[in-house]
């Protein structure tokens, strides 16, 4: 070939766009056996074993996925963070029908991002029951940091009873699995410490409330998994010292929040959610249920180093182990003391129904088979017309306000309330600026702005050092162009102990309209969480823009923590038409209403959309 002939044939090639890798990947839903090392159990699996293989893929690749439900039920994938069309979300009644025993079903979607996601059923309880996978996207670009080798670690919480069988305990009795009631040894403790009267008078106080101290996790008695192997199994990942080692850290638990350290390293948080972030140096840090975190360490000795995972409530653990040779262990730490609720977690809990929920009828939810929604399709063709949003005067100057004064606000009557899910707060997007720092309160003792002044579940490290707040992210590089939001939507996480249900702004999911979203708008949700449980609330199908105060550094997720008695903004650029689900991701609160069919109305497809919205069918 000639010269010229060469130089024409690279100007060619350079004109061409770039080919598009395709990749297919096939996986069974099947019955497994799992065993915890503690105890053995049958569940569900992908492609014979829980958890299912990681799958990987390259960002700008499409894949095809096709699903095989070996199950005498249906069954459903949802691809947990992916950035995707809505009919290949994977949500039963809502993005499509679902996948019948015996069938195939086959997923087709373009990757759109990198970083470290999961995947997992979104019928019925199948997810708690092992249905559960890691997913790694390669970035097609360099990353701004470097390693040497990576390990996912998968953490679970598995428990002896089946997921329906915990459902229906909790309806029965909601302290059910609570182990970690206070006892007259205690009382007897705190009287000596505090008084016999102020001990009392706290006693009373909380019986009024019809809550305990304790109410920090509502299923204890479970073993913590690590890549589906328990703390006696010992999951193992070598190196060589001096190695920079990524862990890819996914919380595939039903209910549990871990908090993880790595006595003798430190870490560097390098991702949240699969989007990088500014490197932040950690000594320990909290994964809530469906959350992912990168880190980066680096062990220079050639030793054993324990990959330590403590649940929240302290009333169990996940334990793994990095080791330059198979076989080595090192200490595993004591758990600690198990925290408090104290008062300033019930701060926001004017919405919680300690005793009947008005109106509320629960009788019918004993059975409730989890999160398949498909009975409820007809949902699709209500009239929401008379809807239309609540408009409230311009705020704009609320930037500068005194928020100090405010701390009575508590006991507000929010009980008329309940139809503010579609309320237009587009006046307020000075608010959009916000600085959570200066939320300490009185009690200067709480320095992460993200818990309530004086909170019982403020995390502190083991070590002393520095624990991971929301408050220390900050994007790698901003996603979206930094905007105000066209309105806001308020979303108050309540619930009824005593029944066991959850709901948002006081309805639950069977008895909510849908919220609906305009293609293009940009809409700030307001998270108050009126009760005193930590709910991870997660958006499916787009991103969550979590308001830290750092403007177009805001870091984005999938996954929002909202802890008792605080209020949390995260901001959503609505680019995704089609219908899709948002809920708390604990298993039980999802599944007894504290969950939402979102609606984005326009943009493209809009009229496939609402024609085909929740019967499956390739995207």
């Amino acid at each position: 070939m000639t010269l010229k002939h060469m130089l024409m044939a690279s100007i060619v090639t350079l004109s061409l766009p770039s080919l598009v890798l395709a990749e297919t990947y096939n996986l069974t839903v099947d019955p497994v056996t799992i065993n915890t090392g503690d105890f053995v159990k049958q569940g569900i699996g992908y492609n014979g074993a829980s958890p299912g293989p990681t799958l990987r893929f390259k960002e700008g690749e499409d894949v095809t996925i096709n699903v095989t439900n070996n199950l005498n039920v249906s069954t459903s994938i949802h691809w947990h963070g992916l950035i995707l069309p809505f009919k290949q979300d994977g949500v039963p009644g809502i993005s499509y029908a679902g996948i019948a025993p015996g069938e195939t079903f086959t997923y087709q979607f373009p990757i759109k991002q990198s970083g470290t996601y999961w995947f997992h059923s979104h019928s019925g309880f199948q997810e708690p029951n092992g249905a559960y996978g890691a997913i790694v996207i390669e970035p097609k670009d360099r990353e701004p940091f470097r390693y040497d080798r990576e390990y996912v670690v998968q953490l679970t919480d598995k428990h002896p009873h089946s997921a329906e069988r915990i459902m229906r305990n909790l309806k029965m009795l909601p302290d059910y699995y609570n182990r970690q009631q206070e006892t007259v040894g205690d009382f007897f403790r705190d009287s000596g410490e505090n008084g016999i009267w102020a001990t009392l008078q706290d006693r009373l106080m909380w019986g009024d409330m019809r809550m305990m101290k304790a109410d920090i996790e509502d299923v204890q008695g479970f073993t913590g998994l690590i890549n589906g192997k328990g703390p006696a199994q010992n999951w193992t990942g070598l190196f060589k010292p001096g190695e920079r080692i990524r862990l890819r850290f996914i919380n595939s638990s039903a209910m549990t929040y871990f908090d993880i350290r790595i006595p003798g390293l430190g870490m560097t948080v390098v991702s949240a959610d699969g989007n990088n972030v500014q490197p932040v140096n950690v000594d320990e840090f909290r994964i809530g249920v469906a959350e992912t975190y990168d880190v980066i360490v680096q062990p220079k000795k050639d030793k054993a180093y324990t990959i330590f995972a403590e649940s929240m409530g302290r009333s169990g653990f996940a334990r793994g182990t990095l080791a330059t040779t198979a076989g080595q262990e090192g200490k595993v730490p004591e758990m600690r003391p198990a925290p408090k609720l104290t008062m300033a977690d019930m701060s926001g809990m004017a919405g919680m129904d300690h005793g009947s929920m008005s109106g509320m009828d629960h009788s019918s939810m004993a059975g409730m088979k989890g999160m398949d929604h498909s009975s409820m399709g007809s949902q699709n063709e209500m009239d929401h017309s008379s809807m239309g949003d609540m408009e409230h005067p311009a705020a704009t100057e609320m930037n500068d306000m005194d928020h100090s004064s405010m701390g009575d606000m508590e006991g507000m009557d929010h009980s008329n309330m309940a139809n503010m899910e579609g309320m237009d707060h587009s006046g307020m997007s000075g608010m959009k600026g916000m600085d959570h720092s200066a939320m300490k309160g009185a009690d200067e003792s709480a320095t992460d702005p993200f818990y309530a002044p004086g909170s019982g579940l403020e995390p502190r490290a083991a070590n002393g050092g520095k624990f991971l707040s929301y408050a220390d992210l900050r994007a790698q590089k901003p996603l979206y162009e930094d905007r105000e939001p066209t309105r806001e939507i308020e979303m108050r996480l309540t619930g009824n102990m005593e029944r066991y249900a959850w709901s948002i702004n006081g309805i639950k999911y069977e008895d909510a309209e849908p919220v609906r979203l305009k293609y293009g708008e940009r809409v700030r949700f307001k998270f108050v969480n009126e009760t005193m449980m930590t709910h991870p609330m997660h958006l499916h199908g787009m991103w969550s823009i979590l308001d830290v105060g750092a403007g177009k550094w805001n870091p984005v997720k999938h996954v929002i923590s909202v802890q008792p008695g605080t209020t949390v903004y995260m901001e959503t650029e609505v680019d995704a038409p089609g219908q899709w689900a948002f809920h708390c991701h604990l298993s039980y609160h999802a599944a007894t209403g504290m969950f939402r069919k979102i609606i984005v109305e326009g943009g493209p497809d809009q009229t496939e959309a609402n024609s085909k919205a929740a019967t499956g069918g390739d995207a």
